[in-house]
């Protein structure tokens, strides 16, 4: 079995997907060997206990390229990875691609960078004969012709494939893959233990802050609504503190500490504290401890859901709003690329005013999360390790 994506990174969602991945394996599965192809081996090697090689052979893929050097570098690995991708396809009767937003742009993305990656491992997959399974994916419309391309194309080589939402699957039918078999489940990471209930808490309010600069479309204007959002979100930040709220602030990759640090220096209040959380797990133990919890990352939104815990979005795409529909907060809602903090601290009252009705409302979405999931796992189970014929 191999496991395989931006994984070991630095995103705590990435890193949460890949971690229900494995506990289904341990739980139906527990004689496959599984190794990883990621992005940050030697912490998936540390944290999971299994073997893991480097996505990319150019240790600077990520870099923008500005000299020479670098750009023969890029261009070099994008040729050496072709074999390394395919080598390391052909040890494995499996791959799961487990979870993550990978056929979506909606951050900045480039065609080059794991649009390609997960072509060539898809490509593989289809000639050597090894099944790859894209498991729970987020899926977006892509205006980007190579990007498009890559990912498509990428879907279509994919033996099994299923969605974390009917958004995602929808996105594939009109990008022109046949998603008639394909399934829509929650977010692998609802299977993920939940957090033990908080009793006793301090009123405090998580909010969840991300280095948004926008979609891939809005590459023009991305320091305009970085800065929006920044300003915006730390002035609500500003009045949660002049009403005596503690506030926790939760990130879910590094890029989203300078959105803390920035934060934290404007408000400058021993209210304002931020989270350590380096797993989805703490992250579920922060939220759990809240009155409520204000959040952007998708997978912030996971934690509170599944946390129980009456939650308002920072929408910035429309897996955020589906998520949140999907879970009965529909209604609690509030656009991350025009942060009002006046709009978001009403519509923060009338969430807790609610918090009682949200906390029931939750418990029952996440049992049924749960069901939906098991199911999840048995179709899995039922593609990818068929039984030997008697």
């Amino acid at each position: 079995m191999g496991v395989f994506g931006l994984l070991g990174s630095g995103n705590l969602g990435n890193d949460g997907s890949l971690e229900a991945v494995l506990g289904y394996l341990r739980d139906r599965h527990p004689d496959a060997v599984v190794d990883a192809l990621c992005g940050g081996p030697e912490v998936v090697t540390a944290r999971y206990r299994i073997p893991a090689t480097r996505l990319h052979w150019y240790r600077g893929e990520y870099r923008t390229a500005s000299r020479l050097g670098s750009v023969l570098g890029k261009g070099a690995g994008k040729l050496v990875d072709v074999v390394r991708t395919a080598a390391w396809v052909r040890r494995h009767d499996v791959v799961i691609v487990p979870g993550m937003g990978v056929l979506e742009a909606t951050l900045p993305l480039r065609p080059w960078g794991f649009p390609y990656a997960l072509f060539l491992l898809c490509a593989s997959g289809r000639l050597l004969g090894t099944r790859v399974a894209l498991v729970g994916v987020g899926a977006a419309p892509i205006r980007d012709g190579a990007v498009r391309a890559l990912v498509r194309r990428s879907a279509r080589l994919a033996a099994y494939r299923s969605y974390r939402d009917e958004l995602s699957r929808e996105a594939m039918r009109e990008m022109g893959v046949d998603v008639s078999r394909d399934a829509v489940h929650p977010d692998l990471a609802f299977s993920l233990p939940a957090p033990p209930a908080v009793e006793d808490r301090d009123g405090r309010v998580c909010v969840g802050v991300m280095d948004f600069h926008g979609a891939n479309d809005d590459r023009a204007e991305a320091e305009e609504i970085h800065r929006r959002y920044v300003e915006g979100t730390t002035r609500f930040v500003r009045t949660l503190v002049e009403d005596g709220r503690p506030v926790r602030l939760l990130t879910g990759d590094g890029a989203d500490t300078a959105v803390v640090t920035a934060i934290l220096e404007a408000v400058g209040s021993p209210l304002v504290t931020a989270s350590p959380a380096a797993s989805l797990a703490e992250l579920m133990a922060e939220a759990a401890a809240a009155d409520a919890v204000v959040a952007t990352r998708y997978h912030n939104l996971v934690c509170a859901l599944k946390a129980g815990v009456p939650t308002l979005s920072l929408s910035y795409a429309a897996k955020s709003d589906a998520l949140m529909t999907g879970m009965g907060l529909g209604a609690h809602r509030h656009p991350a690329r025009e942060v009002d903090a006046e709009r978001l601290t009403e519509q923060f009252r009338e969430l807790e005013k609610n918090a009682a009705e949200l906390r029931q409302t939750l418990a029952e979405h996440n049992e049924a999360a749960v069901r939906r999931l098991d199911q999840q796992f048995t179709a899995l189970t039922a593609a990818l390790f068929p039984k030997e014929p008697s």
